[in-house]
């Protein structure tokens, strides 16, 4: 019997050297005869990590490899292109931060030399 390929989307990749792939798939009501859309979940094996959440990915059946895991990535179909918000705006604030600890020391320079040139201004004067 051969092994069966599925293609799906990676839901979670939280795991080391584990994905969690959604099979997605339109299913005919056998009473009712509306389609509806039903999903799988499945467990699978990404040996170098090489995909991530979101991503288009295509598995094959391969032996048990824990309790939950029966699948093994062959390879990414398309990288997902959604981004991650929360880590853009830490590194915003991270650059913002940098920005203003840079322009405080230039700030703090700014008023040595003022304090610098007045010392220099009074000390001529004062003879």
């Amino acid at each position: 019997m051969p092994k069966r390929m599925m293609t799906g989307r990676v839901k979670s990749d939280k795991m080391s050297k584990t994905r969690v792939v959604e099979i997605a798939r339109l299913v005919k009501h056998p009473k009712y005869k509306k389609f509806y859309r039903d999903r799988t979940t499945c467990y699978v094996h990404d040996e170098n990590n090489e995909s991530g959440e979101g991503d288009t990915v295509q598995i094959i059946e391969s032996r048990p490899m824990s309790k939950k895991k029966r699948w093994t990535l062959v390879k990414v179909i398309e990288k997902s292109s959604a981004v991650d918000v929360a880590a853009m705006r830490a590194a915003r604030r991270l650059e913002d931060a940098r920005k203003a600890e840079v322009a405080a020391s230039s700030g703090s320079d700014k008023v040595e030399a003022k304090a610098a040139e007045e010392q220099t201004a009074e000390t001529p004067a004062a003879e």
